[in-house]
């Protein structure tokens, strides 16, 4: 039994009931039942006890709204006799005066309503409020509870506020938990009155007051109270918290970035993520005259207006295309629209830091559409400078960049962005990619493009997991107060990455120098071996990354043409056959009669596949055989007609196979001319039709070979996701549905593979030996990531007959090598294998390096038509060459992670500078601004300025000593290294400088002198 079960378990035997008993001790009046009231010593009338003060002492209700003028909204319970019953300090005569200091009482005082309502974090208060009406103090009401710290729900005459420590607590649960505000409101009438009594109805006020406090908070952070202006001069995107590691030329880049070497360009490249969130949805309640945003277009999302007219003026834009089977895009264009005046939203973000970015947030309105996405970008990027190296990162990258450059070119002029091609490379993120052809991986993947480093580009998914929980509350807002909540929830999210900044660039960087040590041991082991090919290898690589127009280095060239190429080119002799007045024996012709016949096979293929998956019941789909079966049974009707015009000899064929009537549709022999022998053919075939079926059986070979490893690409990918994500009945349920379908795929390609290559042993003279394609048997489909899993498990097993035995003779007796002495020499026999002894050849070890697995031929193409060792050469030239991409991006990840810790600091001391500027020109002394005003002004941007400093010297404190963490004494030297440069940019007076002189003189500084908490944000 574990500690923590055995206090639990002595907590229920020895002191459960006593707990209990003391429960109800505070249920009475306790030791206080003979005690006269503390404070006036009154014993007859002590009936009153608060229940938020410590204590809960009981006193009479004089001494009790004495004590509590400063604390008027806490909970009071009055003895009946019998039991403490809930009461209120109004019906015990406390009256809050407000515009006076504490204790005085306003000469022409106005009662508020009578019933006033104040809602606080403890529940619903009913409060008897005097507002003040002297004349040389005269201030609206409004402003009186304002400086109070309670917020009105009107400006004229209110009559409900909600104090400002409840609009942050509910902010931060909101923020945090993900919180509604039905919830937390049904909370504050439950802390009220827990028997459900009905009380005064005050949410929809609590709904007003807490959008314009958040709202409020937003501006007041971006420094919109203290900028000239005001509110209503506030820029598009200007509210937004922007990421400090990216590079921004002016700020955190040195003046001759633009004329770094190409080594050192991956150093400013700018990584940004483009996706769709379909899970933000807004029914079609409301509208933008109902429910205007505050401030759309300040923050995170797109201006409304200029967006909503861009969108009706291209509805007639042809929509995308994808070769990817990802479940995203299978609908990407009618996401369940109806009912929805919004069915999600798209999104950029900086791919390596995953800051969302000013004004790249926009609504979606029938799915995933190039009008909004390029509207998206366009609108992102007029807030980036256009000379930065761009790496875009979206899962449909492959399609969308065609034709990018003049669709953003149509874009309205508020957004219109000039891309230079030369200066951007388009990607697709590392999971998704998996789903994508093979093309598109050897083309878009991030392994593989200079300057992306180890970005995955899977960052925005985290943003939308981090953003689902609002989707409840979102739903039903009308369009301007959904979009005011999603602004600050992706500012909050912002500054959350803003203050685990420095701890993720250190955990990073330490990760990433000890990857890049081991990623060249192994290139260059590997590249040892290879050495006689190494420098064309190379040379190959640097062709291609200069223009992209030599031949990629990391894709494997398929010769020859694939199905549907061949049935075009049938199609096209035809064509010139018939215009040069050749006459037809059927208006079907026989390249059709052949396509027609490998249709139907297809078709048969896929019923088996459909069959099986409902008798194993391994798919929620309702899967209608019967119908399936009728209509191929129609259309074998329909292909007997044309056989008995193309392949006779196939009916006489099919009469003797006597087959049953009662035959299952996919079970019928179809018979091409592969099924019969030479002297069936002799007869009863037409002329070119054994030729024609033979070289579309090498194309389907082909083509099945290619859509094969696609399938077990995905499989690879959806086996990794079950295992790492899938933790639900419903999530595993969901989980095997999508990869016994996959498994269907990979069997259909399959089939088809072997159907081919069983016509063309049958058609080739020589038998399967001189078709040219090998022979697929089941262990050859597999993932490549396989080869390492079965050695790794057969090396396990073998070192378990290892443990087994006990003695040398032992090992020798079940042909086992001999135990070996050390860890090193137990590497060297894993990575060389071993002989046996006398074992069966399944026992070697198959070799678990990079550069040795043993994959399945289907991944080398090895022995396929062509050379075998011409295509070996080749699947190593790119095993080489996607390994020297690994090793270059570490290298590269390891620069880039440098520059961000240099650029940190730098983009903090940034806004250190803003806010001094701010404690500058705020106007002490000036009429206008009264002395209080002014005051709060100063006091709020040298905060704010002090806030950025202490982030800086954090950052720097941890790129000094990467191993101090939480209550870190920060190093003296870190300091000195912020203040210097702040010294060196004027963002320091000189009686800044050495403030800290008089801490330890060991030359550290106590982390208890700093003020960064994660609430700050929130001051």
């Amino acid at each position: 039994m574990s500690c923590q079960d055995s206090v639990m378990q002595e907590w229920m035997e020895a002191q459960r009931d006593t707990y209990l008993r003391v429960f109800l001790w505070h249920e009475g009046r306790g030791e206080e039942e003979s005690i006269a009231c503390p404070r006036c010593e009154d014993r007859t009338r002590a009936r009153l006890r608060c229940r938020d003060c410590v204590g809960g002492v009981v006193m009479c209700s004089t001494c009790c709204v004495e004590l509590h003028r400063r604390n008027p909204l806490h909970v009071v319970e009055q003895w009946t006799g019998v039991y403490f019953q809930k009461t209120s300090l109004k019906a015990h005569g406390l009256r809050v005066q407000l515009g006076h200091a504490f204790g005085i009482t306003c000469t022409r005082r106005f009662p508020a309503h009578e019933e006033f309502v104040v809602l606080h974090v403890n529940g619903v208060h009913n409060v008897a409020v005097d507002f003040c009406g002297c004349k040389q103090r005269h201030v609206a009401w409004n402003i009186q509870l304002l400086r109070t710290g309670w917020y009105p729900a009107t400006m004229e005459r209110p009559q409900t506020c909600a104090t400002f420590a409840c609009l942050d607590q509910y902010q931060a649960l909101s923020l945090r938990a993900k919180i509604s505000a039905y919830d937390y409101y049904s909370l504050l009438e439950y802390l009220t009155d827990g028997t459900s009594r009905k009380l005064p109805s005050r949410y929809q006020v609590f709904l007003r007051m807490s959008r314009q406090y958040r709202h409020l908070q937003l501006l007041k952070r971006a420094g919109r109270g203290h900028d000239e202006g005001g509110v209503r001069a506030t820029a598009p995107g200007e509210l937004a918290l922007r990421c400090p590691a990216c590079p921004r030329p002016g700020i955190n880049l040195p003046s001759d970035w633009e004329s770094a070497t190409p080594e050192d360009r991956c150093v400013y490249v700018l990584t940004l993520a483009l996706d769709a969130c379909f899970r933000l949805k807004r029914r079609a309640v409301s509208n933008d005259v109902r429910d205007p945003g505050l401030g759309t277009g300040w923050a995170y999302m797109v201006e409304w207006m200029p967006y909503r007219q861009y969108l009706v003026s291209v509805s007639d834009q042809v929509e995308m295309s994808t070769c990817t089977g990802l479940a995203a895009l299978d609908y990407a264009n009618t996401k369940f629209s109806r009912g929805y005046a919004t069915t999600g939203v798209g999104m950029g973000i900086c791919a390596r830091h995953e800051f969302v970015q000013p004004n790249g947030v926009g609504d979606l309105q029938k799915g995933e559409r190039y009008a909004n996405m390029d509207y998206i970008a366009g609108s992102m990027l007029r807030h980036l400078d256009p000379r930065l190296r761009k790496i875009f990162s979206y899962d449909i990258a492959c399609q969308w960049w065609k034709h990018l450059k003049e669709r953003l070119a149509l874009l309205p002029p508020l957004v219109r962005f000039n891309l230079v091609l030369s200066l951007c490379r388009f990607v697709i993120p590392k999971m998704h990619i998996k789903g994508h052809a093979t093309s598109c991986q050897a083309e878009f993947s991030l392994n593989l493009v200079p300057g992306s480093g180890q970005t995955d580009g899977e960052g925005i998914e985290r943003s939308w997991a981090a953003i689902g929980g609002a989707a409840a509350s979102t739903r039903a807002s009308g369009p301007g107060s959904r979009a005011d909540q999603l602004d600050d929830h992706w500012q909050f999210w912002n500054w959350s990455k803003t203050v685990g900044l420095v701890a993720l660039l250190r955990r990073r960087l330490d990760g990433a120098r000890v990857e890049l040590q081991r990623q060249e041991d192994a290139f260059d082991e590997f590249s040892l071996q290879q050495a006689n090919q190494v420098a064309a290898w190379k040379e190959m690589i640097d062709a291609y990354e200069r223009d992209g127009s030599a031949k990629n280095p990391y894709s494997l060239e398929i010769k020859g043409l694939t199905e549907m190429q061949m049935r075009a080119r049938f199609e096209e002799e035809e064509a010139k056959e018939a215009a040069a007045g050749r006459p037809r024996i059927h208006e079907v012709s026989s390249s059709g009669f052949i396509t027609a016949a490998l249709d139907l096979e297809d078709q048969q293929r896929r019923i088996r596949a459909q069959a099986e998956l409902k008798r194993a019941q391994s798919t929620a789909l309702k899967i209608n055989l019967r119908s399936m079966r009728q209509k191929l049974n129609r259309e074998i009707r329909k292909f007997r007609v044309l056989q008995a015009t193309y392949l006779p000899a196939a009916l006489v064929h099919l009469i003797a196979l006597k087959v049953p009537s009662n035959t299952l549709a996919e079970d019928v022999p179809l018979i091409l001319p592969s099924d019969l022998t030479e002297e069936q053919r002799a007869g009863g075939c037409v002329d070119g039709l054994f030729d024609m079926e033979r070289e579309m059986r090498d194309a389907q070979c082909r083509t099945a070979l290619v859509s094969l490893r696609l399938q077990l690409s995905v499989k690879a990918r959806f086996l990794i996701y079950k295992k790492n994500h899938s933790r639900a009945q419903g999530m595993n349920t969901r989980s095997r549905t999508l990869i016994a379908r996959n498994e269907s795929k990979i069997r259909l390609h399959s089939e088809k593979y072997q159907r081919a290559h069983a016509a063309l042993s049958a058609i080739i003279p020589g038998g399967a030996a001189a078709v040219g394609w090998r022979v697929l048997r089941k262990d050859d489909i597999r993932c490549m990531e396989d080869a390492v899993q079965l050695s790794l498990r057969q090396e396990k097993e073998r070192r378990a007959r290892v443990r087994e035995a006990k003695t040398r003779a032992e090992l020798q007796a079940a042909g086992l090598p001999p135990l070996v002495n050390s860890r090193t020499d137990v590497l060297d026999t894993v990575t060389r294998g071993h002989g046996g002894g006398g074992a069966d050849d399944d026992d070697d070890l198959v070799t678990v390096g990079e550069s040795h697995r043993e994959v399945s031929w289907i991944w080398t193409l090895a022995g396929t038509a062509g050379s075998d060792e011409s295509e070996l050469a080749e699947a190593l030239r790119i095993e080489w060459s996607k390994a020297y991409a690994r090793v270059r991006r570490w290298r590269e990840e390891v620069k880039i992670l440098e520059a961000e810790w240099q650029r940190l600091p730098l983009s903090f001391a940034h806004e250190v500078s803003k806010w001094d500027c701010r404690v500058v020109a705020v106007p002490v002394g000036a009429v206008e601004v009264p002395a209080p005003e002014a005051e709060g002004l100063l006091a709020y941007a040298m905060k704010q300025a002090d806030v950025y400093r202490q982030l800086a010297i954090r950052a720097e404190s941890a790129r000094i000593e990467p191993k101090l963490g939480r209550g870190y004494r920060r190093p003296r030297e870190a300091v000195r290294v912020v203040t210097h440069a702040m010294e060196g940019d004027g963002l320091l007076g000189d009686e800044d400088v050495g403030e800290d002189d008089e801490d330890e003189q060991d030359g550290f500084l106590d982390s208890d002198d700093e003020a960064i908490m994660d609430g700050d944000a929130l001051d």
